[in-house]
């Protein structure tokens, strides 16, 4: 069956527009709840988390009404970072944990998430088999086994808590000024508070949703705004979330931002060298840079690359018995700590280096010379297949033979949003500009 719901990551689209509707969260909620409560044996419980958009208010409810149709019992986290609900699906024994949330993209837009109860997003097949639910008739529960819902209040201090354990025994960061920004997404709260139990300064910014601010100039794709205060400030580390909080941008003392490349390189280097590294390689996307595979071959290490989207880095990770892997845009896997992307862990990870090492974080982030990327974006209407075209293929093609032993080339549709993503790396600047510029002006021709 080919998937149309079910995305790199989970269902997503914009709100009140299909599939992001309460009649389609409300039907998606039902199949979900049949998939994990295949009997009437015994009760089963699910447990929602949000970030602070607006429409998350209206998924939430459908959400419900769906789960509990099928006799799931529904736990209620409010606003919560994506790590916590992997976290809590699992300590709260839950069969089925679920993230209503975009990520990174704009207000208008939401998504929903599933995780099993082992804390892990679903696999294709799971999500396969759902979506097939959903487009045919799903069996009610008996009146009598209909499920409950509740409110969790202390979801957000049970994860704040968990997160805390993953920071080195004997450390603190007294001393250290540093700016969270948290998108005005779903860390607004535990973020900052978790930095300062741990004895930081702290210079909150994006901490004051209001269900149509998440994301808007601010947090991890704008990591600008975080800069500015970390110079005005005179921060020691500026630490950027995005609106879910799974990933993590870095921005050291002068405002410079540091990818989720070098700081994957950082934590590489350093458990390589504690013997902490499962396998003696590290698990990235296509879309790594190659001056991080370099930079892991000079110390007798690996890049295991995959498929864009951190479901896929999770499934190598988890197939090869690898404990650490991510994505270029900031999503850290650590699965000695989280079944997820975890941008808070993550930059405890780097917080700790500052403290043990002493070391500013314009050294630590500097970790590998990367070499010249370029990514450009091309949106697309609905209906438009701009890969299959002639011109455009052709465009590639020749691109890809000038560019050939000098770099490379990575040509993908996102699977998040309707974004054709042209992306070059190669040494001379000049070449990968006209090579970029060329496809870009191929896509844009044919849409």
């Amino acid at each position: 069956m080919s998937r149309k719901l079910f995305g790199t990551d989970g269902v997503r689209g914009r709100a009140n527009s299909w599939p992001m509707t309460a009649e389609l969260a409300l039907k998606l909620g039902a199949a979900a709840g049949r998939y994990f409560r295949r009997d009437e044996s015994s009760a089963h419980r699910v447990v929602i988390g949000k970030d602070t958009r607006l429409s998350g208010y209206m998924l939430e409810n459908a959400l419900t009404a769906g789960l509990t149709s099928t006799g799931m019992n529904v736990l209620l986290l409010g606003p919560v970072p994506t790590p916590a609900v992997g976290y809590l699906t699992r300590s709260m024994r839950a069969d089925v944990g679920v993230m209503i949330s975009a990520s990174h993209n704009p207000h208008q837009d939401n998504g929903i998430k599933f995780f099993g109860p082992d804390g892990f997003k679903l696999s294709d097949a799971a999500e396969t088999e759902i979506e097939a639910m959903v487009a045919g008739e799903i069996l009610p529960a008996r009146p009598e086994n209909i499920g409950r819902a509740k409110r969790i209040e202390d979801g957000r201090g049970r994860y704040q808590e968990f997160v805390k354990t993953s920071f080195p025994h004997g450390l603190r960061l007294d001393g250290l000024k540093v700016v969270i920004d948290c998108a005005n997404g779903a860390a607004y709260r535990a973020a900052p508070e978790v930095l300062w139990e741990l004895g930081a300064e702290v210079i909150p910014v994006g901490v004051a949703p209001n269900g149509t601010n998440i994301n808007d100039r601010c947090g991890s794709t704008h990591p600008e705004t975080a800069a500015e205060a970390v110079v005005a400030h005179g921060a020691h580390v500026g630490i950027s979330l995005d609106g879910d909080a799974d990933r993590v941008m870095i921005l050291d003392e002068t405002g410079r931002v540091a990818d989720g490349d070098q700081i994957m390189a950082l934590l590489a280097a350093r458990w390589a060298e504690e013997g902490r590294l499962s396998g003696g390689a590290l698990v990235a996307t296509v879309m790594s840079n190659l001056g991080l595979e370099r930079f892991l071959q000079g110390r007798g290490l690996r890049l295991e690359r995959t498929a864009v989207g951190d479901r896929y880095v999770v499934e190598r990770m988890r197939e090869g018995g690898f404990n650490l892997g991510g994505e270029q845009s900031g999503h850290i896997v650590m699965t000695d700590y989280a079944t997820t992307g975890d941008g808070l862990i993550a930059a405890l990870q780097f917080l700790a280096e500052m403290v043990r090492t002493g070391t500013p974080a314009s050294e630590l982030t500097r970790t590998f010379e990367t070499v010249p990327q370029l990514l450009k974006n091309v949106r697309f209407p609905d209906g438009v297949r701009p890969l299959e075209v002639a011109a455009v293929q052709r465009a590639i093609q020749e691109s890809e033979a000038r560019i050939a032993g000098r770099g490379r080339i990575l040509i993908r549709k996102s699977g998040t949003e309707p974004l054709i993503r042209v992306m070059a790396e190669c040494e001379d600047e000049g070449l990968l500009i006209q090579v970029v510029d060329e496809i870009v002006g191929a896509v844009q021709a044919a849409v």
